[in-house]
């Protein structure tokens, strides 16, 4: 079974995930920007997702993690609980 270790920040438009985005590549730690960003739970962990299958999440979120590289950042992704910048920590 193909497994994806993602990590996420939830928030609430896409020009905020683009600004994210931007901030990330240009070197800002993506575990801070969680916890002030975020909206989702997982955002006072740093975004941690841990280990899913397929199956586990959203289709968007789920096709979107999947199709991204080890290392990556993805998004935005929009899905019914709002956009999602979302970093590939692993794959098994």
């Amino acid at each position: 079974m193909v497994q994806c270790n993602a990590s996420h920040i939830l928030v609430g438009s896409m020009a905020e995930a683009h600004e994210l985005i931007e901030r990330i590549k240009s070197g800002e730690d993506f575990e801070a920007l969680a916890r002030k960003h975020s909206i989702c739970p997982s955002g006072k962990d740093g975004g941690k997702l841990g280990w899913f299958g397929k199956g586990q999440m959203v289709p968007p979120f789920e096709k979107a993690a999947f199709a991204g590289k080890e290392g990556e950042v993805v998004g935005p992704v929009k899905t019914q609980f709002g956009w999602h910048v979302i970093r590939i920590n692993g794959k098994k």
